[in-house]
């Protein structure tokens, strides 16, 4: 009983030391994101094709913001875009593998041993005293936000590493890892598997990392254990971009197969000359800190810094060998993520979030850029739904007519379906946004999700009345027929330009455009009601038809108003807030 006890005590004190060291890295990485802002999404958002630049932008984005899953999230969400080719993100998310063997380099240097621990708590007062001395500069708390985090997860691995119990109390679970090691290949094969499925479970490569180099600092595991251990992290983090493409596009979902492919490989690669390159690794150990990792406790020449370090030259071993070794074989990598993701014709008329993952994966900054996306997607399905409208004149047939009915209909609901969706994202991420920017950037995005569907709203509406009319067999006439197509135009020419300002990063706008668009709205508007009173007292058509004519062009208007609306969102969204004055 007293040692079922210990062992739920270890695993309690494991799992809360876990969830310190995972809170501690996400604190760090969203600091430096807020820190970063719209630059972070601009390097990202001109990331090109040649495979150098990708690599080296991937492995900086990802050793800047601590997560590799949130780079390769946005590599799927700039493919699913067409923002980035998929030989440009194969390279990013091979730098992006590089970029995250910085975390184990942390771990590995400072946060094993016992004189780390004296470090936690002055970073923490550290942190707690700067932005209280400098609380007008926003940039110096989220330096701060860094310095607690980095705090929190060297006091997680301190919690971690003081809850492994000495080798002797143990022996039973020793041995039983010794027997697990004593298969050659097969035992390399079954620990990379653990590690595989550790890290799917945990949807966490620095939690499993830090196990693993907590445990190879206690002795409890061996070279080739730990070794293998990574290589099945490098496997199981790969689930993370594909569950971010499960509702993309096909290229999407081959960006992320192509994180799986790569990984893969290098495991393979790694398998084929396994023992050399563990001797390799050994060697490059003694020759930094005079001790061998294959050296256990009780040798005279043990060090408990030696596994931990050569386990953290081998992850960046494998991450950059494999890189240089694959960056010239991307077109065979895509031939082989091609034969396992089949290109299917996307379904236009159905309700799909591309650009927004179904899991929020709370990268915080970066996800405004997803649905900034999304929001695109938006007003394009609105425009084709608009276009949709001239086809209900032109048809000459009962079945075109109530096709493009119907057409109109289904838009209508995916539009009122897709304010929903973004409206629920863009709360979700606001909560974790901390900068000005890119929480007035949310601001003006729930402003232009609500213009929009009331745009899909009004051309059902338009819809509607020419169902009435069409029905009713009620005849305009030519020239108010006429005056009603100008009228489409001038708003199709307003819609336009609303496009070209969503499509931007909202950092320019065409406001001058989009005004002078709605004011030859407003004018053709008066002219037309003007002449249609002239018409009623004429008695050129009867007032039922003129309420109907009216109607129609008045919804024309409506439109146009939401469209300059959606503009301005945008430029209010670029606004800047005076500072407020220094006192000296």
């Amino acid at each position: 009983m007293d040692t079922v006890v210990t062992i739920i005590r270890i695993l309690l004190i494991a799992v809360g030391s876990l969830g310190i060291f995972l809170y501690g890295m996400k604190l760090m990485s969203d600091s430096l994101q807020k820190m970063a802002g719209s630059k972070m999404r601009l390097i990202l958002a001109k990331m090109t094709d040649k495979s150098i630049r990708g690599i080296l932008t991937g492995t900086i984005v990802t050793a800047a913001i601590q997560s590799s899953s949130a780079t390769t999230v946005m590599v799927v969400s700039f493919v699913n875009a067409g923002l980035l080719s998929l030989a440009g993100a194969i390279a990013v998310i091979m730098g992006a593998n590089v970029g995250t063997t910085v975390t184990a380099w942390i771990i590995s240097l400072f946060g094993l041993g016992e004189s780390t621990s004296a470090l936690n708590f002055p970073l923490m007062a550290v942190a707690v005293a700067l932005p209280m001395m400098l609380m007008k500069r926003e940039k110096f708390h989220s330096i701060s936000e860094f310095i607690i985090g980095l705090s929190l997860l060297l006091i997680g691995l301190n919690f971690l590493q003081n809850a492994m119990p000495n080798l002797e109390e143990y022996p039973n679970f020793l041995e039983a890892i010794a027997r697990l090691s004593n298969f050659g290949y097969i035992s390399i094969l079954i620990f990379i598997i653990i590690g595989a499925i550790l890290t799917c479970m945990i949807q966490a490569s620095a939690a499993v990392m830090a196990i693993t180099l907590v445990m190879c600092y206690k002795g409890w595991i061996g070279f080739d254990v730990a070794v293998a251990l990574v290589m099945g992290q490098n496997i199981g983090t790969t689930i993370t971009a594909n569950l971010a493409a499960m509702v993309t596009n096909t290229m999407a979902k081959k960006a992320a197969r192509a994180h799986l492919v790569f990984n893969l490989i290098g495991v393979f690669i790694s398998l084929a000359v396994f023992y050399p390159l563990m001797r390799l690794i050994a060697d490059m150990t003694v020759g930094f800190i005079g001790s061998s990792p294959y050296v256990m406790p009780g040798d005279e020449t043990y060090n408990p810094k030696a596994l931990p370090l050569a386990l953290s030259i081998f992850h960046t071993f494998f991450n950059v060998v494999n890189t240089l070794i694959l960056m010239w074989f991307i077109p065979q990598i895509i031939n082989i993520v091609n034969w396992m993701v089949k290109t299917n014709e996307e379904d236009e008329e159905s309700f799909k979030l591309k650009y927004i993952p179904a899991h929020f994966m709370n990268t915080s900054e970066l996800d405004i850029e997803s649905a900034q996306q999304e929001i695109q997607l938006f007003s394009q399905r609105v425009l084709k739904m608009y276009d949709y409208l001239p086809e209900l004149t032109k048809s000459k047939s009962e079945e075109s007519y109530s096709e493009y009915l119907d057409k109109i209909k289904k838009y209508e609901e995916i539009t009122d379906r897709m304010e929903i969706e973004i409206a629920k994202f863009l709360t979700h991420i606001s909560e974790t946004v901390g900068s000005k920017e890119g929480s007035k950037k949310i601001s003006a995005m729930l402003r232009i999700i609500d213009n929009l569907e009331s745009i899909g709203d009004s051309i059902y509406h338009i819809s509607i009345m020419k169902k009435n009319q069409h029905v009713q067999n009620v005849q305009f006439g030519q020239i108010n027929d006429g005056h009603l197509q100008k009228m489409y135009e001038c708003v199709r020419h307003a819609l336009t330009i609303m496009d070209n300002n969503l499509s931007k990063d909202y950092d320019v706008v065409d406001i001058s455009s989009a005004y002078q668009a709605e004011d030859e709205i407003n004018e053709y508007r008066n002219l037309l009601r003007d002449a249609h009173v002239e018409a009623i007292k004429s008695g050129e058509y009867t007032y039922e038809v003129g309420t109907l004519y009216s109607s129609v062009y008045a919804l024309y208007e409506k439109i146009g108003d939401f469209a300059i609306n959606i503009s301005q969102a945008i430029e209010k969204s670029q606004e800047v807030t005076p500072a407020p004055a220094v006192e000296l």
